[in-house]
């Protein structure tokens, strides 16, 4: 997952391969230290480049996060959107989410704290890119949400925002526990949720059947 360091150079690299080495290695320095404490100077040395040379390919350290940002943003609307399918009420469905979710990051799994990076500067224009997912994603998570609960007999729309500030939470606590666990297959955590949900249905039903 990690960019190792390169000490030989891009001497001979074409042009748009050498770019996305340094994307890569920005994705991770951007994912694992955030955008206030990233330094240019070390997402350079990961390639083995100059900050002069990433800047003539990458521009600002804003126009570089940018860079980063769209193609996570677009995997991940574009996952949960094919899981979603045309209808999110299936019983399967926030498995099949979170399965999209992991297999869109799988390979680079820190991308996801690119997307929701409490250190964005605001009013800049990664704040605003940002946010355009952020938000997008929400939207897609509100609709699937209440559309569950629609089929589970519940039209209250507070319980729908309550869900959906639920899912939110648990999906970002999922990827930060899958982050610690390299081991673990996109496969193997969509199938650790499965039991999770499972016992976790157990729970709240125990004692409270009609």
């Amino acid at each position: 997952m990690a960019t190792p360091a390169s000490k030989a150079g891009t001497k001979g690299v074409p042009r748009e391969h050498r770019r996305q080495q340094m994307l890569e290695a920005a994705t991770e320095e951007f994912g694992t230290r955030g955008y206030a404490a990233a330094s240019l100077p070390a997402i350079a040395a990961r390639v083995g480049v100059t900050k002069t040379l990433l800047h003539q390919y990458c521009g600002t350290k804003e126009d570089l996060y940018v860079a980063c940002l769209v193609p996570v943003g677009d995997r991940l609307l574009g996952a949960i959107r094919t899981a979603m399918g045309p209808d999110g009420a299936e019983p399967h469905t926030p498995l099949r989410v979170l399965h999209g979710i992991f297999t869109a990051l799988e390979g680079q799994r820190e991308a996801w704290f690119v997307l929701y990076d409490a250190t964005l500067p605001p009013g800049g224009e990664a704040a605003r890119r940002a946010s355009e997912y952020r938000t997008a994603i929400d939207r897609l998570a509100a609709g699937g949400t209440a559309e569950l609960l629609r089929t589970a007999g519940s039209a209250d729309p507070l319980d729908a925002d309550a869900l959906k500030y639920v899912w939110r939470d648990l999906v970002a606590t999922l990827v930060r526990w899958w982050v610690k666990h390299p081991e673990q297959t996109p496969e193997a955590m969509t199938r650790r949720c499965a039991r999770l949900f499972a016992a976790a249905a157990i729970l709240t039903s125990d004692g409270h059947s009609d």
